[in-house]
């Protein structure tokens, strides 16, 4: 007989466009090249995905120094700034870059307004890996602000030429709030010609807002230094509904289905779709006999290998074959 207790599976969750290119530029380079692949940070932030890449032959660094010259190097999906890839050409490196397009985007945005001669503000984390290398873009030029009470204390030279940037995984309220503050103190400034938030950020964003009176508990699956995932905690929270980020099954504590009736799950966008199984087979074990799925939005993105790799394969499969 049914308990009565629900388990609302969201959708979209987990991996974006981004992060499964990522993935997949080590996955293919390790088969291409052989081990090792060295690559420069944690290619996307989630623990259970960078331990797979490192079981298969990838080795992670922190910085380029740890790579041997002329070897074979990947960038994350975070992206870098040009002294990194000044370095990296400097000691011939062979870099693969698997920086996400839309991260991408970002920077060129950051390029083209410092060449006018822009004041440019980037709301971000600071020390996220993606900030850093967006701020490296224009570091002269560029000021990062994470709260309202930062853009208060803004000072800039001119308020007539004056931009805004985002990091692509911010809350999209607590950055409207920013923006806004941003527009009151400097009427004149300008935006990105598109936002600059991510479309699986936003996308899952909303899918927690839709969740959020449906039920009284979410389990967000991600890991703590993923930027995304910790801001699907915050937009649960903030509906007033309690939210605990976890990395796989071993995170949930029991204590926090008590008296609970309906639990909601997803993932951030650097998460594996097993770790959000693992979750399901264990709540079906403490109770949770129904399983309802909550589409909110379709997604359909996809991105190009990076022209590194396409080019190679390409070189591979003309090549006649030995005999």
């Amino acid at each position: 007989m049914a308990s009565g207790k629900k388990i609302i599976l969201l959708t979209p969750r987990g991996f974006c466009a981004g992060v499964v290119r990522a993935i997949d530029v080590v996955k293919i380079a390790l088969e291409m090249y052989g081990a090792p692949i060295y690559v420069r940070k944690e290619i996307v932030h989630n623990k259970h995905v960078v331990d797979e890449l490192r079981e298969a032959g990838a080795v992670f660094v922190e910085e380029l120094d740890e790579v041997p010259a002329q070897a074979r190097v990947i960038f994350s999906a975070h992206g870098v700034s040009p002294a990194v890839r000044t370095e990296a050409a400097e000691r011939d490196l062979r870099v693969i870059d698997a920086t996400c397009p839309l991260v991408t985007k970002v920077h060129l945005e950051a390029v083209k307004f410092a060449r006018k001669g822009y004041s440019i503000v980037l709301i971000g984390h600071e020390n996220h890996d993606e900030v850093v290398g967006t701020l490296g873009e224009a570091p002269e030029a560029m000021k990062l602000v994470s709260t309202v009470e930062d853009v208060d204390r803004l000072e800039v030279a001119d308020p007539t030429k004056m931009a805004y940037l985002t990091q692509t995984t911010l809350s999209l309220d607590e950055t409207s709030h920013i923006v806004k503050r941003l527009v009151e103190r400097f009427p004149l400034i300008q935006g990105p010609h598109s936002q600059d938030i991510c479309y699986a950020t936003e996308n899952r964003q909303v899918a927690v807002k839709a969740v959020a009176p449906l039920c009284d508990l979410l389990l967000v699956v991600g890991s703590k230094n993923s930027s995304n995932s910790q801001r699907l905690v915050e937009v649960c929270q903030n509906s007033g509904v309690p939210a605990y980020l976890v990395d796989d099954a071993t995170d949930v504590r029991s204590e926090w289905l008590d008296g609970r009736q309906t639990v909601a799950i997803t993932a951030g966008a650097s998460a594996p779709e097993h770790l959000v199984e693992q979750i399901i087979d264990f709540l079906k074990g403490s109770g949770f006999g129904e399983l309802e799925e909550l589409e909110v939005r379709e997604e359909d993105v996809r991105f190009q290998l990076p022209p590194e790799l396409n080019s190679a394969r390409l070189t591979q499969i003309s090549m006649p074959a030995s005999v």
